[in-house]
């Protein structure tokens, strides 16, 4: 199929009708791409956000269309998945008679379904089945808009350009000499530093010098000298997003954060096409396209023949407009459908497994009481080891958001800048800060200070043009004696340097600003929580987990992170929840809020009473190698400090099993390790180590429920597990903040894993090795890519011919009554339309009666 640059959802009619504003256009062309955070806070984001009104087939039929991005995996990954057994025929057989009973068919059906179940196992023709026929007439013909930087072939040297003023402009501190000019915004600074870039020629220096100085009129000039028509403006500028769809989303993402939606990209947009008219103005105006025959077609014609049962004289004796009919019904089939059905089934066959391994368990009267209660992340790679912490003793796990529901900024002892620990569809409303005691402070910060001071030290002259000659006589044989160590004996010299590095900052105790103290000067946030805001924060965590009595001894509050070096991607494998950083603090705010005397005797006056033994303490879990540190242990009551020492005698042994069950799941391990939790210490340690955990890759499920739905099933490390009680939420409110909230973050991770897995060389970020860090703000494959926006192949596949990641889209499962499904999809009008168009897929467990309903989705091939 050629490539073609359209604007989907509107006829032509329509586009010649199109006197939009410049501004307008760019924002509806902005709906491609998505922000794209800084690798230092990367979170999870799906690259189709901004199409989800469209279905998702017709999402992935025009990008097809338009520039090659495949959204489905190929064919030969639906036939592996069917030989592992991960396909049901019976799903796939199901899904086409659906398909063919809903769909418009251009033929009788028998014919055409001869023609779909072909093609469903076939990608080429027998040899010599393409006809010899005049193909021209048959295939109705769209107009294509392809960027002139293409036609010309100069896209190379476009992007690579766009790249380096990108590179410069969005710097976060890492170059030598910031870029001048900056504060003026990225067109002005580049209007005035191009004229002495030595990469252009005199001649393009010339054309940039009586260029305009205005962003917006640059732009507008640029197209119409480039002699986009107005009604393909959208279409253009979509194009050129997609270009470099990495930079684009940072440009977008930074936009948004200054507060101005398309301001940023305005610049990037008038930056990228005056370059683009600068190297084409020799050759514009262009003279129109040659139209080429599409050697497509005879494919297309092909199955008809040779699997449709007609011979070329019935095809030839057809009206026109019934061999144009028959041609886009198999060209469609045969891109999208096809894959498309392939997809559902596989995804029902998952969930087939899933309804089989879930199964309420009942309550049993002799069961010991449990002695403490965890509070998970709802992270996949937290179900295999709240199983085995179950198993190993009178334990009770709940699952919940990582941030536990307090939407906060931290800032960190002395610390300059405050992080968002909140998901990034949550706008932070309190900050809090750490303090130390002056005693305790002071020499904390003299030490602090002389490490930094020696590292600032070290960048300087490695950076300084004549010092940095001297550095490697002078470093050198330190430096070689820590890599040797580190690669000979990782597992030693990691642990050794992380002890050093602890023992040389010794963080004091601090203390949290819990407590209201008025607005930051800096940030204009509150710092610290009112009472009634402490109170309500605590109170709507436990009411949304179903966890308001029988309260144990001991509650956990448990964080995540991952324990990786040498790894830009660190942030991926740390809590989502909390905006891409470790969940520790968040689990210590919570806890202290929890022990709070005041808290406590107003939720009691609300009916939910927490006994004077229990204790939250605050945990943080290691997902690499399957342990708890404790983060903040305040006194405990006596049950509390049996239950604690039980605690920590079972993790021991639930943190070996968690460690056996992901070791046999990572590649180039070989047979299981005699001491898994030495195994994955070390791969935690490795600065040569690719691949220490698999992440969240896998993930296909979102349970929003009781725990004893779930209970003691193995899910693989596959589902996201919020824990919720629907007889807490009478009105739905918890419900629907655990969908707007935790279960779209999930989606976006999903979606996130699907893309970088189905389109590699697109939406992921290539082979982990070969990537370059870039001015603070993300990963490049050398020096001038595109700002890489998804995962690494290691995330993702086991090898270059092996995916571990199956793509398929998030299954939410609610377990409430069909009431509540349907005030839900009544009043979130977001979440319904991810159901309708197929951008994830819904089922809900009845609590009583414990039947399954699916809720399908309004297209027949969603």
């Amino acid at each position: 199929m050629s490539k073609t640059v359209v604007s989907a959802g509107r006829t032509s009619a329509e586009r010649k009708k199109d006197v939009r504003p410049l501004t307008s256009l760019i924002s509806e062309a902005a709906k491609v791409i998505a922000p794209l955070w800084p690798i230092s806070a990367f979170i999870a984001r799906h690259p189709w956000m901004g199409l989800e009104e469209e279905p998702f087939v017709h999402v992935a039929d025009r990008l097809q269309e338009m520039h090659g991005i495949d959204l489905y995996p190929p064919m030969a990954v639906f036939h592996a998945a069917l030989a592992k057994g991960d396909i049901d025929l019976a799903f796939v057989e199901r899904r086409l008679q659906r398909w063919l009973d809903t769909t418009a068919l251009p033929a009788p059906r028998h014919e055409a379904e001869r023609l779909c179940r072909a093609l469903l196992w076939n990608d080429a023709l027998p040899d010599g089945a393409l006809p010899d026929v005049e193909l021209e007439p048959l295939v109705p013909r769209s107009r294509c808009v392809f960027p002139v930087s293409a036609r010309l072939q100069l896209t190379q040297r476009l992007d690579q350009q766009t790249a380096k003023w990108c590179k410069l402009f969005y710097d976060r501190g890492e170059a030598v000499w910031a870029l001048p000019h900056r504060e003026q915004g990225f067109y002005a600074a580049w209007r005035r530093l191009a004229p002495e870039d030595p990469s252009l020629s005199k001649d393009e220096r010339k054309r940039i010098c009586e260029w305009p100085e205005r962003a917006e009129e640059a732009l507008q000039q640029a197209l119409n000298k480039l002699g986009v028509r107005t009604e393909d403006v959208q279409a253009y500028l979509e194009a050129h997003l997609l270009a470099l769809p990495g930079w684009a989303g940072m440009v977008l993402w930074q936009s948004r954060r200054s507060g101005d939606e398309i301001g940023g990209l305005l610049d990037y947009l008038a930056v990228r096409l005056s370059l683009e008219w600068v190297f084409a103005a020799l050759h514009v105006p262009l003279e129109a396209e040659e139209k080429k025959e599409d050697r497509a077609a005879a494919f297309l014609l092909a199955a008809w023949i040779q699997w449709g049962g007609m011979t070329l004289d019935e095809w030839q004796r057809l009206p026109l407009s019934d061999r144009q009919a028959r041609l886009m019904f198999v060209d469609r089939f045969w891109r999208i459908d096809r894959r498309h059905l392939w997809l559902g089934a596989w995804e029902d066959t998952y969930e087939a497994k899933l309804k089989e391994a879930i199964r309420p368990v009942r309550p049993d009267a002799s069961q010991e009481q449990a002695v403490a209660q965890l509070l998970f992340c709802i992270d996949v790679r937290s179900e295999p080891f709240r199983r085995q912490i179950e198993a190993a003793g009178p334990f009770e796990t709940y699952g919940c958001a990582g941030f536990f529901g307090l939407p906060i900024q931290t800032r960190v002892l002395d610390g300059h800048d405050a992080h968002p620990s909140c998901p990034a569809i949550v706008a932070p409303q309190h900050e809090i800060k750490e303090t130390a005691a002056p005693e305790v402070a002071e020499p904390y910060r003299r030490r602090r200070d002389l490490v930094r001071f020696v590292g600032r030290t070290f960048k300087k002259v490695k950076q300084h043009l004549l010092a940095s000659l001297l550095l490697p006589e002078m470093s050198g044989p330190w430096l070689g004696l820590h890599t040797l160590a580190r690669s000979a004996a990782p597992a030693w010299a990691g642990s050794a340097v992380h002890e050093a590095s602890a023992a040389a900052e010794q963080k004091p105790k601090t203390v949290l600003s819990l407590e209201y103290k008025g607005e930051n000067e800096v940030g204009g946030l509150p710092v610290g929580l009112t009472k009634d805001e402490q109170v309500e924060y605590v109170k709507q965590l436990l009411v949304n987990i179903g966890l308001t009595s029988s309260f144990a001894p001991l509650v956990v509050v448990c964080g995540h992170e991952s324990e990786t070096a040498n790894n830009p991607y660190a942030s991926a494998l740390d809590c989502g929840a909390c905006g891409g950083a470790a969940g520790a603090f968040n689990a210590r705010v919570f806890a202290a809020l929890a022990n709070l005397p005041h808290v406590r005797a107003q939720l009691a006056k609300e009916g939910i009473v927490i006994p004077d033994e229990t204790v939250f303490i605050a945990a943080e879990h290691i997902t690499t190698v399957d342990e708890l540190q404790w983060v903040e242990v305040p006194p405990l009551s006596g049950a509390a400090a049996q239950a604690f020492e039980r605690l920590q005698q079972a993790l021991r042994e639930a943190g070996r099993r968690a460690n056996e069950e992901r070791m046999a799941k990572l590649p180039h391990v070989g047979r299981l390790p005699r001491d898994p939790v030495a195994e994955a210490r070390r791969r935690a340690v490795d600065w040569s180590e690719i691949r220490p955990e698999w992440g969240l890759a896998g993930n296909a499920a979102f349970l929003i429920g009781r725990r004893a739905l779930t209970k003691g099933a193995h899910l693989d490390g596959r589902v996201f597990l919020h824990s919720y009680d629907w007889r807490e939420d009478p009105s739905g409110e918890a419900l629907a903040g655990i969908i707007a909230g935790p279960a779209t973050v999930g989606q976006w991770i999903n979606l996130q894993y699907y893309a970088s897995t189905v389109a590699p060389h697109y939406y992921g970020s290539g082979d982990k090795t070969t990537q370059t860090v870039t001015g603070g703000i993300g990963v490049m494959q050398g020096n001038g890519s595109d700002l890489l926006a998804g995962l690494p192949w290691q995330s993702v596949a086991a090898s270059d011919g092996e995916w571990f990641h199956a793509p398929l889209r998030l299954l939410v499962i609610i377990e409430a009554p069909s009431s509540s499904i349907e005030r839900l999809l009544d009043t979130d009008e977001a979440f319904r339309r991810k159901v309708q168009n197929g951008w994830l897929r819904l089922a809900s467990i009845d609590p009583d009666s414990g039947e399954w309903l699916n809720w399908e989705a309004t297209h027949p091939c969603i």
